[in-house]
């Protein structure tokens, strides 16, 4: 569960990088809940091929999140100042 949050907040982060393919897969399968046989009966491809695409994506927000470290940031503001909801919503008023 923890790496399904962890992933859907990378994606929120990141998820424009990705192929259209890749968001395509990636919000049916932790957003909508779809497993990967209805993935694939809803677009017409193989099980392996939507896996892969899956794969590639997780793949590619680790690698931006391992470059650029938004995500770690994020974490980093949120624990500092989560005692101060004041100068958090000042923050998150100047990131979002």
């Amino acid at each position: 569960m923890e790496e399904n949050i962890y992933y859907t907040s990378l994606f929120d982060i990141y998820g424009s990088l990705l192929t259209q393919k890749q968001q395509e897969y990636f919000e049916y399968y932790y957003f909508e809940n779809l497993l990967l046989d209805e993935i694939s009966e809803n677009c017409n491809v193989s099980k392996n091929a939507v896996s892969k695409e899956i794969n590639r994506a997780k793949n590619m927000l680790d690698y931006y999140e391992d470059k650029l470290h938004f995500y770690k940031i994020n974490e980093r503001i949120y624990e500092e100042f989560k005692d101060e909801p004041n100068i958090l919503q000042r923050i998150e008023n100047i990131i979002c």
